[in-house]
């Protein structure tokens, strides 16, 4: 889904972005007052919109009681991440992963307005950018992404990785629950990981990379992701091949998604819960985009989920 509401998988575009709680900051309204040349005001608003709704990397913000520390964890421009601090004491790291469908025109930009929330709640809000398809990822660069980001937390000074919460939206779901469960395959870079994550809260995941290759989920999202169809790697890319987890599950689905269907949650958590591990289905009046929108019920029970967790 882009910032015009167009989706991946061809659908018309929709009439509300989907992404209506990000906020778009240093605008200045221009009053006419019959004092100011007309023409002049116009550009002036023109320019102020333009810089407000930049979505360059850049426009991180700089107010004294949210600031935003980038972290890079590798030499790659998309090898890095964005670290909010509470103003208090912190609950602990929530390590946000934007979704996407795992292609490089989505960025961890879709991740900040959840950041701002977190932050505000009293969490540590890591929100990390890695390789995608288009920009050198797949697999398995983009999981050897994740696993090193969220290792670098431990070498990020003030930070305490007792509590670390994986929380992802889409194919960024599908990361966070795979990321909590990386330490237990062998023979791969990141089965001995330095930070464990110790909950996954997936908002509207593909946590089921088989059957989102059987649906086609994305107009072949997963097999872009994974550079083909079905075949041994996916046991150690899949989610639902990771069954049990040691740690809690969470997953947050919206009741009318059309884009991830509410079944890879349902799915999961059945499996899960018939092999004896902690996870649980929320769902949510709403669509695709509810989840990841912190002006909505959605966003503040999943708040809620967080403390539980």
């Amino acid at each position: 889904m882009d910032s015009t509401g167009s989706d991946s998988i061809g659908r018309r575009p929709r009439t509300v972005p989907p992404f209506r709680g990000t906020e778009v900051a240093g605008l200045t309204v221009l009053r006419w007052d019959g004092h100011v040349d007309r023409r002049r005001a116009i550009s002036l608003l023109a320019a102020g919109v333009l810089a407000a709704c930049s979505t360059s990397d850049r426009r991180i913000s700089t107010r004294k009681e949210d600031p935003v520390e980038t972290i890079t964890y590798g030499t790659d421009p998309a090898q890095r991440a964005e670290l909010s601090r509470p103003a208090g004491r912190s609950k602990g790291v929530v390590v946000i992963l934007h979704g996407g469908f795992w292609r490089a025109q989505y960025d961890l930009g879709l991740g900040r307005p959840l950041a701002r929330s977190l932050v505000a709640a009293g969490w540590t809000a890591y929100n990390v950018e890695y390789r995608r398809v288009g920009n050198g990822g797949g697999w398995p660069a983009t999981f050897d992404d994740v696993s090193v980001a969220i290792d670098r937390l431990a070498t990020i000074e003030g930070i305490d990785t007792a509590r670390v919460i994986t929380l992802g939206h889409s194919a960024g779901g599908h990361l966070a629950v795979w990321a909590a469960g990386r330490g237990s395959q062998d023979g791969v870079a990141w089965s001995d990981p330095a930070v464990r994550v110790t909950a996954a809260v997936s908002q509207a995941g593909v946590l089921d990379l088989r059957g989102a290759t059987r649906l086609d989920l994305g107009n072949g999202a997963a097999q872009a992701l994974m550079g083909g169809g079905v075949d041994a790697r996916y046991a150690l890319a899949d989610p639902t091949a990771q069954i049990p987890l040691s740690v809690p599950v969470r997953c947050v689905h919206g009741r009318s998604d059309d884009i991830v269907p509410l079944s890879q949650s349902a799915d999961y958590v059945e499996r899960a819960r018939r092999a004896g591990a902690d996870a649980e289905l929320i769902e949510v009046d709403g669509d695709h985009f509810v989840v990841i929108d912190p002006a909505s019920p959605a966003w503040a029970r999943t708040l809620v989920v967080l403390e539980t967790l």
